[in-house]
């Protein structure tokens, strides 16, 4: 049923970041195989957002190497956890959701999973089943088993502390609720970013103090998104969400640098590094395609991507425009003449030299050139232009989410 438990681990741990610890793990492993019994593996989801995107995959492709290993996959959707906030990464208290917002957003989770989790073998639980149950006296017992101290090593807790940023009583009851979220589980092995390795170490002290053997832990890096600087956020707009259309998936995709690329080759495919390296020898632009075909394959299908690829091509490489275009945000129905937004690109120093590159007919949107230095750019959320000025300025221009 199982492969040898050495063989697992090997597969297990590669491209991990944390793995605590490989000696326990393969105990596990060993009891396992003797015991012809599957593993525990927990990976828990708060749906703050309805949309997964392919920053989130990088975990849950190692759920799904762990699913054809032969172990049983809980995958957790933190619907009571989501109440509270997680304030993992920020700098300050992340807002509350309603119970409506919480169960609309679970709602799509299920389905975008199953893009690379077989349903058959996954089992969907939510955290309200025990926390709900839980009495005032507890959550005060579930306190008790950790100091202030201790919650004061994780880092973005430190930090608010430090520069005198509030931090909520509240905010640690979601660290103690997730790691018992492993109680309840009998979790044998915990997956998450390298964000959550606090909350996962919890978890595993917590089984302690209940009785139960703790649990392993293993975190796997943090996709850095569109921009190439920060974590893939829908709240940054730096994001490819996997339910999104194979156009916008493609176009995406080939927005990302030449460099950036091929840590999305690393942390999305199961690519070897020698295959990585030969695909640094070619043209970036041939590898870019590839990557971005490969994404919408996965996450839609061959056709799409290939009718993605042909329409990609029509719009940009028909018609001359480059692969690369910088984002520009404006306000959402904020109205501005293409003079000012020349000036706000800084495709121009003044209003006097954009009106002469207007009037010269070096401004150009969506292909069709601008003749009237008054026109009105006005967009609605989801809805960009290309800005074309001069010969070798292009942003695209898109309302504020």
């Amino acid at each position: 049923m199982f492969l040898a438990p050495q063989e697992q681990l090997e597969i297990i741990k590669h491209g991990t970041v944390d793995f605590i610890s490989e000696s326990d793990m393969l105990k596990k492993l060993q009891k396992s195989f003797d015991n012809k019994k599957p593993l525990n593996i927990k990976l828990g989801a708060d749906p703050n957002r309805p949309d997964i995107h392919i920053g989130h995959t990088v975990v849950i492709n190692k759920l799904k190497v762990l699913q054809d290993l032969g172990h049983h996959i809980q995958f957790l959707i933190g619907d009571f956890t989501a109440l509270i906030g997680d304030p993992t990464g920020k700098n300050t208290t992340r807002p509350i959701l309603t119970r409506e917002e919480i169960n609309q957003n679970a709602k799509t989770y299920s389905d975008q999973i199953f893009k690379i989790l077989d349903p058959n073998k996954t089992q969907i639980v939510y955290n309200s089943e025990w926390l709900l149950k839980f009495s005032s006296i507890d959550f005060i017992k579930l306190a008790a088993q950790y100091t202030v101290a201790r919650m004061l090593e994780r880092d973005d807790f430190t930090n608010r502390y430090k520069a005198g940023i509030p931090i909520s009583i509240h905010e640690f009851l979601y660290p103690l609720c997730q790691g018992y979220d492993s109680v309840a589980l009998k979790s044998d092995l915990e997956l998450g970013g390298t964000d959550q390795k606090f909350n996962l170490l919890v978890g595993r002290d917590l089984q302690s103090h209940y009785g139960q053997a703790p649990q392993c832990i293993l975190t796997m890096p943090i996709l850095e998104g569109l921009d190439g600087v920060n974590k893939m956020s829908k709240s940054l707009d730096n994001y490819i969400g996997v339910n999104e259309s194979p156009k916008d998936m493609f176009g995406k995709t080939m927005r990302v640098s030449d460099e950036l690329m091929f840590r999305y080759y690393e942390l999305l495919t199961d690519m070897k590094p020698s295959d990585i390296a030969v695909l640094k020898t070619k043209h970036p632009r041939e590898v870019k395609v590839q990557l971005a075909k490969f994404l919408v394959t996965r996450f839609h299908s061959a056709a799409a991507a290939q009718a993605a690829e042909d329409e990609f091509n029509r719009i940009f490489v028909d018609k001359g425009l480059p692969d690369q275009i910088d984002d520009f945000l404006v306000e959402t129905n904020q109205p501005l003449t293409i003079v000012q937004l020349l000036v706000k690109t800084q495709s121009s120093q003044s209003n006097g030299e954009a009106q002469r590159l207007v009037s010269g007919g070096g401004v150009s949107l969506n292909q069709q050139k601008v003749s009237d230095p008054k026109m009105i750019i006005q967009l609605k959320v989801g809805e960009e232009v290309i800005l074309k000025a001069g010969k070798k300025k292009f942003f695209r221009i898109k309302a504020k989410p």
